[in-house]
């Protein structure tokens, strides 16, 4: 009975860990009416680093990989498209309100504002 129960909350532990996070934090946990994600292209791809910003407090002098969004391992997602960005916010819960970009240099830095579906319905 003893081996069982430590399964089940190895189990349960392993479940909670293993989440798409931000700065550590899962992203279903996110507890914010409004997230920014700001999407940059990554060098010699077509791919995109999303950046997600809720407010969370960040170091004065960091790189900016707390803001990123990590997979279960622990390493930054990479996406297509800010769509394919979009999409996978909406599969956590978030809904898109409206986009804007940014030249700085020669690149496009895209933003989009979303709203947590949670916090509509309350």
């Amino acid at each position: 009975m003893k081996k069982l129960l430590l399964f089940v909350i190895i189990f349960v532990c392993n479940l909670t860990i293993k989440a798409q996070t931000v700065n550590d934090i899962p992203l279903k946990d996110i507890d914010v009416e409004y997230v920014r994600i700001v999407g940059t292209s990554k060098l010699l791809t077509t791919k995109l680093t999303i950046e997600l910003d809720f407010g969370q407090r960040t170091k004065f002098f960091s790189s900016g990989k707390e803001t990123i969004v990590k997979d279960e391992d622990g390493k930054a997602i990479d996406f297509n498209s800010m769509v394919d960005a979009l999409n996978f916010m909406s599969k956590n819960g978030f809904e898109f309100v409206t986009a804007y970009a940014i030249s700085v240099g020669n690149q496009n830095v895209y933003h989009y504002l979303l709203r947590n579906k949670k916090q509509r319905t309350e």
